[in-house]
């Protein structure tokens, strides 16, 4: 519908609300294992961290303890903000010379596993802030295994598209089909390999899956698929505590994880979004949307130049997000004509994933984003533990002189950022969404939806989406190009027009077809209320207590 500030649809679902806890995630199951440890006595960490197991098991095409992540974490106690970054690196034989003499990076398979990451950084931050046992945080996760799970009609459509895949290997085969053909909507799946291994991680810690038993299956299964997962790179795998990067805007402040995360990304969009008078171009019109796409494309110009893991290149982060460039990359933005050509600009001058959110009744909030990369990572699970590996090497460059250019030891950039926005040092919205590249544009539309305009989380996710694609390999549709502006169908046809007008290059999606699966909690600053919205786009669901 039209209103005063541009086109606002109301939502369908209403806000889930609650005082105690909230949980935010891609799947109900998983949002209800979170909620089941706060009710237990557990806080917004031993809550993130069922969640996190949960989603490993029914979302599994998305993360699990196959895949890496990343933590942001504020703690009501000390007001602190603070990040875990668990991404695992290259492996030690993974060398450029080798992959371009056969051929590439696969998309698939054992040359396509990177070091498991996830796990370790689930474990410091329960050292840190966990009041719970990891076996009883673990407990809801195991169920799931044990007991099995109904396959959801997205979920069973995701496994028909990858069933070649799984029938061809014994140890998907007898997870993921029935004699060979996917498990229909409906059907119970069981993963029980998979909950022997996390009673394991939470009976033995870290040990057993970077140095024990586990290790050592993970590395065997490898060496007999020709892969180049080895010991040491298990061992050598220390998931570590990071500083939150941040910017302000219009008063509240925003925290990002740091690089390799592609949070940056998100701050620069804020920076240049704050210089003009968002309200005045109304939500979700032509000219709004139009700003924050070229804003988008500034900022990924930056991502492309410079972005890699910080113990390799220099990265002018202080530059990259200084108020000072983001006034002159504001002065590159033409209102009437799309950008076609996009250079990176010169901060030096200046100086498939999934998402979750937790909140709880002593003020504590997490946000989580992990991922086994593109959907089902490998497609392959590592013999008898029931961890599907992941497909994260996929992201490296094999051009020399990129800063993400492939090196051994060295971590991939990644697309995760987790966001926490903060008004008077105290939590407000925690959010965030998968999707690769349009997850800062996703992330993006939520932050102005719900700071700007006044939405509440369920109408921001809800909200029509769009997406840029200035690269061929950010789109999962078929035959896109560079410089295409996707809509979903509900944007009305003046706003098309309009932006057709300005040069964009359009690409109409079904009315919910947009990316990602967009998670977020408002905290009410003055009653304390949770307020939680989760994407119907997906199988989402918010839960609270």
């Amino acid at each position: 519908m039209q209103s005063p500030h541009g086109v606002h649809f109301s939502a369908y679902r209403p806000p889930v609300m609650g005082r105690n806890g909230m949980v935010t995630s891609g799947h109900p199951l998983a949002s209800q294992a979170g909620i089941q440890v706060l009710m237990a006595g557990g806080n917004a960490i031993d809550a993130a961290i069922a969640t996190a197991a949960a989603l490993g098991v029914v979302e599994p095409a998305s993360s699990g303890v196959g895949g890496d992540g990343f933590l942001l974490i504020h703690w009501a106690e000390t007001g602190a903000l603070t990040c875990v970054n668990a991404t695992g690196a290259a492996p030690a034989a993974a060398t450029r010379d080798l992959y371009i003499e056969s051929g590439g990076i696969p998309m698939k398979g054992i040359r396509s596993v990177s070091v498991p990451g996830l796990v370790d950084g689930w474990l410091i931050a329960h050292e840190r802030y966990g009041v719970l046992s990891l076996n009883r945080v673990f407990d809801p996760a195991v169920s799931l295994c044990e007991n099995g799970f109904p396959v959801s009609h997205k979920f069973a459509a995701s496994l028909k598209g990858e069933n070649k895949r799984f029938a061809s290997h014994p140890c998907t085969r007898a997870v993921f089909t029935r004699d060979g053909r996917p498990l229909n909507p409906g059907e119970i799946l069981y993963q029980k390999d998979l909950g022997r291994t996390l009673q394991k991680i939470a009976a033995e810690g870290r040990g057993t899956l970077y140095e024990g038993e586990i290790a050592r299956e993970i590395v065997k299964f490898s060496e007999a698929c020709d892969g180049l997962l080895t010991q040491k790179d298990l061992v050598d795998h220390h998931a570590h505590w990071d500083h939150p990067i941040h910017t302000t805007y219009r008063g509240y402040r925003v925290y990002e994880t740091p690089p390799n995360s592609s949070g940056h990304i998100l701050l620069q969009e804020l920076n240049i979004v704050e210089n003009f008078d968002l309200r005045s171009l109304g939500c979700n019109t032509t000219e709004s949307i139009h700003m924050m796409v070229e804003a988008k494309k500034l900022s990924f110009a930056d991502r492309e130049k410079y972005l890699a893991d910080p113990r390799w290149v220099d990265i002018p982060l202080k530059g990259m997000l200084s108020k000072a460039y983001a006034t002159r990359q504001t002065e590159r933005i033409d209102l009437n004509r799309a950008l076609t050509d996009v250079p990176s600009g010169s901060p030096e001058s200046f100086e498939d994933t999934t998402c979750f959110c937790v909140a709880d009744r002593w003020g504590n909030a997490v946000c989580v984003l992990q991922s086994i990369q593109s959907g089902f990572g490998s497609s392959l699970i590592a013999g008898n533990t029931g961890i599907l590996l992941n497909n994260r090497m996929t992201y490296w460059h094999l051009d020399a002189d990129h800063p993400n250019c492939l090196m051994p030891g060295k971590r991939v950039r990644h697309t995760m950022n987790p966001v926490i926005v903060t008004k008077d040092n105290k939590p407000l919205l925690v959010c965030g969404t998968p999707g690769a590249d349009t997850q800062v544009q996703t992330n993006l539309q939520l932050i102005t939806h719900i700071l700007d305009f006044g939405m509440t989380p369920q109408e921001a996710v809800e909200a029509p989406r769009w997406r840029s694609l200035q690269n061929p390999m950010e789109s999962t549709v078929p035959h896109t190009c560079a410089d295409v502006l996707q809509l979903e169908g509900r944007f009305p046809q003046n706003v098309r027009d309009g932006l057709a007008q300005k040069g964009h290059d359009l690409q109409v999606l079904k009315d919910w077809g947009g990316p990602g699966s967009a998670q977020a909690i408002l905290i009410d600053p003055e009653s304390g209320a949770l307020i939680g919205g989760s994407d119907p786009r997906r199988d989402g669901y918010a839960v609270g207590w």
